[in-house]
């Protein structure tokens, strides 16, 4: 057998070993995306009356959880705000929290405040107006994702 031969009988079973491994994946996908439960709503919806709203007032409110790495930058990120700022934990409070003045901390909160705001995971950011409305809700992975947040929220006319 010549060098092409072998050549291209080697390639024909690499492709058609290929083709199967798609195949596969393929039908992995399928049954993943039949069988997957459709994911539950991040948050409370924009107009929604805001949970506690008589004891934090309007301000943004970030849910936050001590083990979790991001959420430290993020509220460091949320110092610049001139809203009033809320720390809410879900189990017990970080130390640099509550060594932050013009912070309310909130901790032990995961079956309080993290229910009735439907909060799925930490960080998360919810924006709430002076008349007690949710004007935003949504996860915050970055100081970046919470500065883009508060800017589209000052341009429809956030709460100051």
């Amino acid at each position: 057998m010549s060098f092409q031969a072998s050549a291209l009988l080697l390639s024909w079973a690499a492709i058609l070993l290929l083709a199967l491994v798609v195949a596969g994946l393929v039908r992995q996908v399928h049954a993943l995306s039949r069988g997957a439960p459709r994911p539950a709503e991040l948050g409370l919806p924009p107009g929604r009356p805001a949970p506690a709203f008589d004891r934090l007032g309007p301000g943004l409110l970030l849910f936050l959880d001590r083990d979790c790495g991001v959420c430290a930058d993020v509220l460091a990120a949320a110092g610049g705000s001139d809203r009033p700022l809320h720390a809410v934990f879900a189990g017990e409070a970080a130390d640099e929290a509550a060594a932050r003045p013009g912070l309310t901390v909130l901790a032990n909160e995961r079956d309080g405040l993290f229910a009735d705001y439907r909060v799925p995971a930490t960080p998360f950011a919810v924006v709430v107006d002076p008349d007690g409305r949710v004007r935003a809700a949504e996860p915050v992975g970055s100081p970046a994702a919470l500065h883009e947040l508060t800017l589209e929220d000052a341009r429809m006319g956030g709460t100051r």
